[in-house]
């Protein structure tokens, strides 16, 4: 009988196949380290295909990022250190424990009660005197690391009674950059600022990091329609003035909305 390709145990099969001996002579070299440009990208074209919409994408995509988990793991196995079960029971421990709302018998009644508790329970787990920040990433991008340590103090109660006062500081850094008299003083209270926004858009309901990800979508649009009209004018787009540019830009901003 044919070996079935939609079934979790072919997969991992494929996987120590390409691992093994007369396997894939790169799969055979990669290693956890090796991996990890891998594992970032195919997170990022997992995050486009949502973006974009595109449910044939998302599902191809996931799978490629399942595979960087069957390779982890796979490599991990090989070096004695754990097996797939281990990670499903790890995660499916975790799931249970910190969904006492629906595997115990506690109430909750929000999807916000819900992160609160959620938030608590990790906190319970951490061993004495570590850090509440201590458990997100370094190595995350900077604005998705800043959102997530904004979201843990609060939950912890430190935090601003309301947006106003959100905003305010906003302006505040605003006016302070605007007093920086040296680049390194610039640099630092421009940090200050991109942290005020993303307290914002914290305070907003705001992924930032997609927010940003819209924003560099529609200026690449716009900026290549630009290209476009001038290519279809004969004109070069570089020897225009900042005025005539601007006139396009606006032209593009009309014909593509957003």
């Amino acid at each position: 009988m044919e070996e079935d390709l939609g079934s979790f145990e072919a997969l991992e099969r494929i996987v120590a196949t390409l691992r093994g001996p007369d396997g894939c002579p790169w799969d055979r070299e990669q290693t956890h380290a090796s991996l990890k440009p891998n594992l970032l990208e195919e997170c990022y074209e997992v995050l486009e295909a949502i973006d974009d919409g595109d449910k044939e994408s998302l599902c191809e995509e996931l799978g490629d990022l399942l595979m960087q988990v069957m390779l982890h793991t796979q490599i991990a196995s090989e070096a004695g250190e754990f097996e797939m079960m281990d990670v499903i029971r790890n995660i499916s421990e975790k799931l249970i424990r910190r969904h006492p709302h629906v595997f115990g018998d506690v109430k909750l009644g929000s999807a916000n009660e819900v992160v609160i508790k959620w938030e608590a329970l990790k906190r319970d787990e951490l061993p004495p005197g570590k850090s509440l920040l201590s458990g997100v990433p370094h190595q995350m991008p900077a604005l998705a690391y800043s959102h997530s340590i904004q979201r843990r103090a609060a939950l912890a109660g430190f935090d601003w009674g309301d947006i106003d006062g959100v905003l305010d500081k906003l302006y505040e850094e605003i006016e302070e950059l605007k007093g920086a008299s040296s680049h390194e003083q610039r640099a630092y209270e421009f940090g200050d600022l991109l942290f005020s926004v993303v307290n914002v858009a914290r305070w907003m309901g705001i992924d930032p990091e997609g927010a940003l990800r819209e924003a560099n979508k529609h200026f690449r649009r716009r900026f290549e329609y630009m290209e476009e009209l001038c290519l279809g004018r004969g004109e070069e787009f570089t020897t225009l003035s900042f005025e005539e540019q601007n006139r396009l830009w606006e032209e593009a901003k009309k014909k593509l909305g957003g």
